[in-house]
């Protein structure tokens, strides 16, 4: 069988009828005619598809949904009714129905229909499956990273997090600072209260400091209630405040008394609140820089990094690209309706090969928009972006320098992407070349010292009868 498929509907044509239409094709299909009905064989087990109507007697179809995904989330859903309306649609898909068809219905369009449901319902459990191998292999809290970089920033996160210590997250945009903040509260005594999150750059002064410390009725024009603010809300758990940097300084001020008394009064207010919060702040500024041109407060500073955890630019750990590809492929299949299996390897070296300035973020828009655009299950080089499908163009290295005039200037050619490691070697190589090994004429035009050159022509085992003489 292909599939188990439930029909429910009051109308005893419609019931049968749809079953004559969809048996033949390998499917097995049973019949309600109520949602009393439907709701029982849901919790008999083994429906892959539910077919329901929405006008019926009693419970409807969009109440019909509800009760179903409680019972079977796994199941999909198909809502038929000749009462088609947007709203109707809308309100459906909401509820999670997979798909809508209004009445007479065209069996064609319904076999395509159903085909692409009960697909999506195997590529779930594959997905699902999928996604728990590489949480167990490669995952850390709902974060992928299997580089050396990523195990550092994990074991720190464990160290920290039984801890009531203030942590600051610091990174580029779009590395995954707020999944790091996550971590630690998932893994912390705190885990079972509020993680409350502040994005400190979008809310303007006056509104942050009613946002994290609450207001009184009368505070302010339009303040028509007393409301509680994020530290009253996080109240036994975790507040994060990312962007940390953007706080204005008297609202700095307020923060810094909180993390000295643990206690505060809201905007209007003068009754002193205590909680017990756990903060963290992420940026990707540097905070110290901000201290010594007088725009962040150095003993706030002092205050919030007390553990700092630095989590890494996805350039600097690009082992981890195939990973996260796979994840977000078997992720944005799911969420776009697509049935994108597999990436080709020459998807994936330019993949590799791009330095991502967006970081995980930009590297999960793409494989979206590679998801989308794929006109079939296997990704290939056609879907790529221009700027990352075209190969990436080669750097100069100017090998002599100006100091020695009488020396033309040649010059030595690296592919983006050379690691810094294997540029020295080869700049120390043909350097020494270029010198008829003298070793110290070379090490004067790299502004080393013999000493030095030496011990770098031991580490990477070159410069055999290399000479040791003054330069000519």
């Amino acid at each position: 069988m292909k599939g188990t498929i439930l029909v429910v509907d009051d109308e005893k044509n419609t019931r049968e009828g749809l079953q004559r239409s969809l048996q033949p094709l390998g499917y097995e299909v049973r019949l309600a005619a109520n949602a009393s009905e439907a709701i029982e064989a849901m919790k008999a087990g083994g429906v892959d598809l539910m077919l329901t109507d929405l006008r019926m007697p009693g419970m409807d179809g969009l109440q019909l949904i509800k009760v179903a995904q409680q019972i079977s989330p796994e199941t999909q859903i198909i809502m038929l009714t000749a009462y088609g309306t947007v709203e109707t649609a809308v309100e459906a898909m909401k509820q999670g129905a997979y798909d809508y068809l209004t009445k007479p219905v065209n069996l064609d369009e319904l076999e395509g229909r159903v085909s692409r449901a009960l697909t999506n319902t195997r590529l779930r459990a594959e997905n699902t499956m999928l996604r728990e191998r590489l949480q167990k292999n490669f995952g850390f809290e709902n974060i992928l990273g299997n580089s050396t970089a990523m195990k550092g920033v994990f074991e720190t996160v464990r160290q920290v997090a039984p801890t009531k210590a203030t942590a600051h997250i610091v990174g580029e945009s779009g590395v995954g600072k707020e999944l790091i903040a996550n971590a630690i509260h998932n893994i912390s005594p705190r885990k079972d209260k509020p993680f409350i999150a502040v994005h400190c750059a979008a809310l303007s002064k006056s509104l942050l400091e009613s946002e994290l410390f609450g207001h009184e009725k009368g505070a302010f024009t339009g303040a028509i209630a007393s409301k509680p603010g994020r530290f009253e809300r996080a109240d036994g758990g975790t507040l994060f405040l990312d962007e940390v940097s953007e706080i204005d300084r008297d609202i700095q001020v307020k923060l810094l008394r909180f993390l000295e008394e643990w206690e505060f009064e809201r905007v209007g207010g003068i009754k002193t609140i205590k909680v017990n919060v756990r903060l963290i702040t992420a940026t990707n500024s540097d905070l110290r820089k901000l201290v010594e041109a007088g725009r962040f407060r150095e003993d706030l500073y002092y205050r919030l990094n007390v553990v700092t955890i630095k989590v890494p630019p996805l350039r600097e750990r690009k082992e981890d690209i195939p990973i996260l590809v796979k994840a977000f492929l078997i992720e944005l299949s799911l969420e776009n309706n697509k049935n994108v299996r597999s990436i080709s390897p020459e998807v994936l070296d330019p993949l590799i090969a791009y330095d991502w300035p967006g970081n995980v973020r930009e590297l999960r828009n793409v494989v979206e928009s590679l998801v989308v655009l794929c006109p079939g299950d296997t990704i290939d080089v056609a879907q790529l972006p221009a700027n990352i499908r075209r190969p990436p163009k080669e750097k100069e290295v100017v090998v002599f320098a100006k100091e020695v005039p009488e020396t033309p200037g040649p010059k030595i050619l690296l592919p983006a992407g050379t690691s810094l490691q294997d540029a020295e070697k080869l700049l120390i190589q043909e350097t020494l070349r270029n010198n008829d090994n003298n070793i110290s004429r070379t090490a004067r035009i790299l502004n080393v010292s013999r000493r030095t050159l030496h011990r770098k022509l031991n580490e990477y085992g070159i410069g055999a009868g290399a000479r040791d003489m003054p330069p000519g």
